[in-house]
């Protein structure tokens, strides 16, 4: 593995910037990925990835360094940035400026948003397996959750999620629908006639939705992103988008939140100490990611789709137990552990066996028991021995994984 200290060789959209970085300058950082274990642990839980930066978002960030720029965010870039890259990226005109704001990341951005489309009496729907903050946050302003299972493939069934509208009405008179797009953790990217559907049961039922979208930029080979404010029937809808994930800023923290025409209103709500929570840097990072590190992203892409393949030859040679289905989105793996027979949560057996670190299974909710989550923004080599000693674990227990 390359341990190359060039930035500006990940830009060019060739370079894969996932075979960048060797593991002994990863462990150089101090951020939650390589800070909570020991350094004998393998991390391939939190979403970060390993991936030195874009180099259009370094050089803004340490121009912006130079010039001593390091004041309260301010203006439309980030809006202006996002909806060119929108336009080019998804063929979607529908980021109206005027009908965005800057918060400071997107789940801040969703508390707000809940506060000001809902009470702590209404509840809140929500797709599980799903990201785990969402039950965290969603808790914490005193709202109820209410589970919509996802269906066969992992998708969404809309009988269920029916049946969850109508429980929710129950508690309060404006529940929300919190819909993770493309899905964490299974990387599921919904269709455009999913999003209409949802958008029509959401009307018919009385229920505001709320799109999580940060993961939008990481769509591979074989599926498309579709924005959910696009879709007919979503006009009093909102979404959250930020360039965190995909260009690895999530410590430069910034969001945007986007209202469809019937909802701006709602958003004009949001206060305006939220809109300069922002970090400015993390503005200045975001805004250069969108509108020069697209070759960067594409070199990105290629790279998580041949380690998503890789990760399927791994797991078939030295776990046949565990079932993967290659996600559509997002640089993580959902992994289905329960034929190995390690119990609710295989992560820990992992972690302790294995020292490999994923995302426990339980923790998003409803449908994670006996699974985990793998982050894959890794280099192969650094994928190849984390599955080895994951089998490695299961031998350790006196399991032999079932061909």
């Amino acid at each position: 593995m390359s341990g190359t200290n060039s930035i500006k060789s990940g830009i060019s959209g060739k370079v894969d910037p996932l075979r960048q970085l060797s593991l002994d300058r990863l462990r150089l950082r101090t951020s939650e990925k390589w800070h909570v274990y020991p350094r004998d642990v393998l991390p391939l839980f939190v979403a970060e990835m390993d991936v030195p930066l874009a180099d259009p978002v370094a050089r803004a960030i340490t121009d912006a360094v130079g010039r001593g720029d390091t004041g309260y965010p301010a203006g439309t870039a980030y809006a202006e940035a996002l909806a060119e890259f929108a336009r080019k990226r998804w063929d979607w005109d529908g980021v109206s400026v005027e009908r965005t704001a800057m918060v400071p990341d997107v789940m801040r951005g969703i508390v707000e948003i809940l506060d000001v489309i809902s009470s702590p009496a209404d509840a809140v729907v929500i797709n599980s397996p799903v990201y785990a903050p969402f039950y965290h946050f969603v808790e914490h302003t005193g709202r109820r959750i209410v589970e919509a299972p996802l269906g066969d493939g992992r998708r969404i069934d809309f009988a269920v999620l029916e049946a969850a509208f109508e429980r929710a009405a129950r508690h309060g008179s404006r529940p929300v629908y919190l819909l993770c797009s493309p899905h964490n953790p299974t990387g599921t990217v919904h269709t455009a006639d999913e999003l209409a559907t949802v958008a029509a049961l959401a009307a018919r039922q009385g229920v505001r939705v709320v799109s999580d979208e940060i993961h939008a930029p990481l769509v591979l080979s074989g599926a498309v992103f579709v924005p959910y404010l696009s879709v007919q029937g979503a006009e009093d809808g909102m979404a959250l988008m930020s360039a965190s994930k995909a260009w690895n800023l999530a410590g430069l923290k910034a969001a945007v939140a986007l209202a469809g025409p019937a909802a701006a209103g709602d958003l004009a709500r949001i206060p305006a100490w939220v809109r300069e929570g922002p970090s400015h840097l993390g503005v200045i990072a975001h805004t250069a990611a969108l509108r020069d590190g697209v070759p960067w992203l594409d070199a990105l892409l290629g790279g998580l789709d041949a380690n998503r393949r890789h990760l399927a030859d791994l797991l078939a040679e030295h776990l046949p137990g565990v079932r993967y289905r290659f996600g559509e989105g997002t640089y993580l793996a959902w992994l289905d552990c329960r034929d190995l027979g390690l119990g609710d949560d295989p992560a820990g057996v992992f972690l302790e066996h294995g020292k490999v670190a994923l995302n426990s299974g339980p923790s998003f909710g409803t449908g994670g028991a006996g699974h985990a989550r793998l982050n894959l923004a890794t280099s192969p080599e650094l994928l190849t021995e984390a599955v080895r000693r994951m089998a490695a674990a299961t031998a350790i227990c006196g399991i032999t994984p079932a061909p």
